[in-house]
Formats: C-alpha cells, sequence, structure tokens
C-alpha cells in the first residue's frame, strides 16, 4: 500500500511560527497580560482553543478566551502578508506529487489563512486535500486534526506525519501515527524526540535530499 504522507503547514511548510508568537503577545498585551515572547513560543503549534489556558490559564480562559483568541487572529491577520514559503516547500510539494506519494497539508486555521498558504506554496493541484479549522472540533494536541487528514487522504495508509512542534508530535502520536520532526518551528530536536518523534530532520529540505526516511518511518496500515 502506497505511503500517505500528512503534512503540517505552519513551521513545517510556511514561515509562521514567530509571527503567531507576536501577535499572541499583543493580543496579551491588549487584555492586561505581559507574556515575554519565549514563553508564548514554547505553545505555537496548539490551536487557540488549548493555547490560552495553557499559557494564561483556566480562569483567563473562562473570562477573556474569546477575546484573545479574536485578539491573536486579529493581529496575526496583519503579518501573514510577510508570511513566505520555507525553503524546498513548494519544491518538495511537487516532487512528491511526481512520485506519485499522496500528501494531505493539515491546518487548524481559518480558511483566509490556509487559502494564503496554498496560494504560497502551489499547492492546490499537487496535494490530495487539505484541512482547515472547520475540520476539528478540539485542536492540537489532541488528535482531530490528524484523523481529519486522514480522512481527507481516503485509504488505509501507512501515514506518516510531519511536524515542527511538540504539538504536532504528540497530536499525531494520539492518532496513532509516527512523526518525522523537522526543525523549522524553533523547538529543539531533544524536544521533539521527547515527545515521540520517531526522527527529527533539519528542514524540509533535509527531505528533498534524502527520501529514506520517509519510508522507513511509516506506520502501519489500517489505523
Amino acid at each position: 500500500m502506497a505511503l500517505t504522507l500528512i503534512l503540517d503547514i505552519d513551521g513545517t511548510l510556511v514561515d509562521t511560527n514567530y509571527h503567531h508568537a507576536i501577535a499572541w503577545q499583543r493580543s496579551f498585551r491588549a487584555h492586561g497580560h505581559q507574556v515575554p515572547a519565549w514563553k508564548i513560543h514554547r505553545h505555537v503549534g496548539m490551536g487557540g482553543d488549548q493555547f490560552v489556558p495553557a499559557v494564561l490559564g483556566e480562569g483567563v480562559d473562562d473570562d477573556q478566551g474569546e477575546a484573545l483568541r479574536e485578539g491573536h487572529g486579529d493581529a496575526y491577520l496583519e503579518m501573514i502578508d510577510e508570511v513566505e514559503p520555507l525553503p524546498g516547500a513548494r519544491e518538495l510539494l511537487r516532487e512528491l506529487a511526481d512520485e506519485d506519494l499522496s500528501v494531505v497539508l493539515a491546518s487548524s486555521a481559518k480558511q483566509e489563512e490556509v487559502d494564503r498558504y496554498l496560494d504560497l506554496l502551489g499547492a492546490r493541484d499537487v496535494v490530495a486535500g487539505w484541512t482547515t479549522s472547520a475540520d476539528v472540533e478540539q485542536t492540537k494536541p489532541e488528535p482531530d486534526l490528524i484523523k481529519a487528514a486522514m480522512e481527507k487522504a481516503g485509504g488505509d495508509g501507512p501515514w506518516l506525519m510531519v511536524g515542527d512542534s511538540v504539538w504536532d508530535v504528540r497530536a499525531a502520536a494520539n492518532a496513532g501515527v509516527p512523526t518525522l520532526g523537522v526543525l523549522s518551528g524553533g523547538f529543539a530536536e531533544e524536544e521533539l524526540c521527547e515527545a515521540g518523534a520517531a526522527a527529527v530532520v533539519e528542514s524540509v529540505e533535509a527531505i528533498r535530499r534524502d527520501r529514506g526516511a520517509l519510508t522507513a518511518l511509516a506506520g502501519p496500515a489500517g489505523h
């Protein structure tokens, strides 16, 4: 059976993680919370429903969660035109398509953000599908996003997740899918491995140079 790749978008294919950290920081500050950017970055990769309670606590989420998430979204959209694909991302997607490998792009971002990324990556005609926030109820590290991507792909696997954050790794593990980690999101190799990544490479460019890890790490069919 042919391998199906589930590729995270933010931080793996497009260079967004630090934009998101700044957007969250601006939203927090606007609502009276001073949080250093490095502490915010440790949670980038979580969805907004998980992010606020993880950083500021359940009480703040109950009182201000929706306003904070809206503030983050507004601040991020002010910067989205600065976002660029990571080196080799466009080329990797085309090469995988040429090799007849099925690829689904996994994101819990809003439709307008995903549309922007699809255009930047030239991905619409080279991948089997993609997810958005409309496809999930709970975001990473819950497995909803990975399961939604698997449904978009169809078939029985084997599957492999490629992601840049510990939250990608944990979400995939919760769905029974192994992860090849990349360092482009700003998480260290040790962090990704501790979260459960089967292996770690520097970037998608490293995957372009050596496809071996993709087939070696693929999880079993039938999930």
